[in-house]
This record gives structure tokens, sequence and C-alpha cells, in this order.
């Protein structure tokens, strides 16, 4: 790398991030979001919201990828004891360019959840989402060189993303799933080898088995700590081989998930991903996550909403279709102890087909009460 991108590179680690603090705390006061300097009723309304969050269940999110982010924008509505653990197996745009010449962990996913969980994310989002384009900065955004100067400033990424859950006062924490550097790998029925997440994206429903290299990666302590006192541990919504199980892969993941006596939730996609998932439903996607992880779900919430005709025709175009339980795989999660949970859990932004944080927030939180309640009457 030059000495341009370097010199920006600093400038992002000397100033960039306290700008941004500045801002954010200017915004939240300007709308309402922070504590008023002036309003008694205002400060009363925001201190009761603080505490009422903050007596929320501890939830554990294991994911990356859209998905992941758009469930917390939804949970952070109900509580702030949200720990969010993320897969750094991506190879795709800034993210791979910076793990190719830095050496670093993919900031991606990372700093998706960060702005997720951000006391107000629209603003949040304006900035650490801004993309360069042009230059040899194009197609990297700023959130991701943040990420990257913090690193280089702190020598270690963990600590890098910590100063940064901080800095932006989150509500909640977001925490990769491992420091090490590790790659995901896969074969298929035909024998071929497939290293990386790009080339199992495009080959995924001819995997017959996947693993990561090395085998013997380590998760970070505090994730394994965050399963172990979880109220719900919550997979998905995301991409099946290349943002949740990379997760479970982990040894010690699968073992803290099996040790956890926490509700485990599997809330499945609303599409199949075009070479990922081509021909697989979601009984496919429930098998591969018990078989990595070793734990088959306590709870699967699946859609019954309808996607809008106009936006079906271009999903079906490019080889999308949209995933519902069918009654025989409704009786086959039954047998497996496998509680089902349906809901139209369908909304549409620019275009596209997402899952109703709302929606599917409300859902892990009934869940999380109710399985508190019967554990009371338990005890």
């Amino acid at each position: 790398m030059n000495w341009w991108s370097a010199f920006t590179i600093g400038l992002l680690s000397g100033g960039i991030i306290s700008l941004l603090a500045a801002r954010l705390f200017q915004e939240e006061n300007d709308n309402g979001l922070a504590e008023p300097v002036q309003g008694k009723n205002g400060s009363v309304m925001f201190k009761a919201f603080q505490h009422k969050v903050s007596q929320g269940p501890e939830i554990v999110a294991i994911g990356g990828g859209t998905g992941l982010s758009t469930l917390l924008t939804g949970l952070k509505s109900y509580t702030r004891n949200i720990t969010a653990i993320v897969t750094v197996t991506d190879e795709g745009g800034s993210s791979g360019r910076l793990r190719g010449e830095w050496g670093v962990l993919p900031p991606g996913d990372v700093r998706n959840c960060m702005v997720a969980l951000a006391e107000n994310d629209s603003a949040l989002n304006r900035i650490l989402s801004f993309r360069f384009d042009r230059g040899e900065l194009k197609g990297h955004s700023l959130g991701n060189l943040i990420l990257l100067a913090t690193t280089e400033m702190t020598g270690d990424f963990r600590k890098a993303v910590e100063e940064l859950n901080n800095l932006l006062a989150i509500r909640g924490k977001v925490i990769p799933v491992t420091t090490e550097s590790v790659t995901l790998c896969a074969t298929t029925s035909r024998g071929d080898v497939l290293k990386g997440e790009l080339e199992i994206s495009r080959q995924g429903s001819e995997i017959e088995s996947a693993w990561i290299e090395p085998s013997d990666a380590s998760a970070v302590p505090e994730a394994i700590l965050a399963i172990e006192n979880a109220d719900i541990v919550v997979l998905g919504p995301g991409s099946l081989f290349t943002s949740i199980l990379p997760n479970l892969m982990l040894n010690e993941v699968s073992e803290a998930l099996k040790r956890s006596s926490a509700p485990k939730v599997y809330i499945t996609n609303l599409m199949t991903q075009p070479g990922e998932t081509d021909n697989m439903d979601i009984m496919d996607h429930v098998r591969w996550i018990s078989r990595t992880s070793g734990s088959v779900p306590d709870y699967v919430i699946a859609n019954e909403g309808s996607v809008p005709s106009e936006l079906l025709e271009i999903y079906l175009a490019a080889g999308a279709e949209p995933l519902f339980l069918e009654e025989e795989q409704k009786r086959s999660l039954a047998l497996m102890g496998t509680r089902v949970i349906l809901a139209d859990l369908i909304n549409v932004t620019a275009g596209s087909v997402r899952h109703n944080s709302q929606k599917v927030a409300e859902t892990l939180i009934r869940i999380a009460r109710e399985e508190k309640d019967a554990s009371r009457w338990k005890n």
C-alpha cells in the first residue's frame, strides 16, 4: 500500500473516531435519543426506557451478514443485554481486500452489527457505511477503515472491536467468534475440495461436508462466556454455509451450545440463496445446523407471509425461491423435539425482501419470557 493509503489510515486513526463520537452525541441529543440537557419529562422517559432495556433477557445472536444486523436492529428495542457473535470468514468486497492486503480479520460484518446496535443507527450508518468511489480506496467503507486503523493502534482485532463497542455506546456488544485467521473449506458430492467463502457460496447445494482450517482454532473467551450465561441463543437469519455454520464449526462454540440450558432458536431465511442453498428446504438447513453444532434447535421461527408478486418474479428470475415449512417438515421437526413458530415476517425495504426485525424480536422476547416462567414453575 502506497503513502496515500497509509496517510489516509493515519488520519482515520488520529481524528475521525473522535469527530464521529462528537457528531453522534450531538445528533442523539437533537433527536431525543440521549438524555436531554434540558427537559425534565424527556429525561425521565429516557431513563425509564434505559432501565427497561437494561432489565431485558440476555440474548446471544450468532451469525453474520445482513441477516444478523437486521435481527439486532429489532432486538435493541427490548434489551441492551445482547451479544452478537460474528463470523470472520468473509472474503468478498472491502473486507476481503483488507484481509488480503493487511492481514486483518474481515471487518464488514462486525461493522454492520455495531451500526445495528447503535443508539442512533441511521446517523451512524450514514457515516460508517460511506464508501469511497475512486482512487486506491475505491470500494472501501469508512467503517471498515476505522476498524483497520483501530486494529493497527491496539495491535489486536478483538481489542479494536472492544474499543469501538465502548466508543459508540452500543446497546450490547459485538464479538468476533475468533481472532484467528480461519478459512472455510468443504467437499462436494463430486469429490471436489472447495476453499473459501466465495467458492462455497457458488456450490453450496452440492456440499457433503464442511469445516474450517485450522480445525483447532480457538473461540474468543467472551463469546463462550456469553453463550453459557444466555437466556436464549439465536441462530440466523443468514447465509447457511457462510454466515451461520462457520461459527458452529469452532469446537468450543459447539460444545458451549451443547452445555447451555438456554433455548436455541433458529430463524429461517425467507428465500433460498442462489448458488449456496439451491433446492434446499428448511429441513435441510436444520439438519446442517444440528449436524455441525451437535444440538437440535428448540425452536424454529419461519415465515408464512407471501412475497409481493412483483418482487417474487424478480427473485425467481435470479434463482431464489421462497422458503416455507411444509406439513411433513413440521411433523419431522416435532419428532426432533423442535417447536415451530409461524408468522408473517415479510418486510419490503428498498425493493428487497427482509425480515421484519420488530416482529422477529417480539417473538424472541416472548420465547425468553415463557421459558423463564416455565423454569420458575419447575423450581
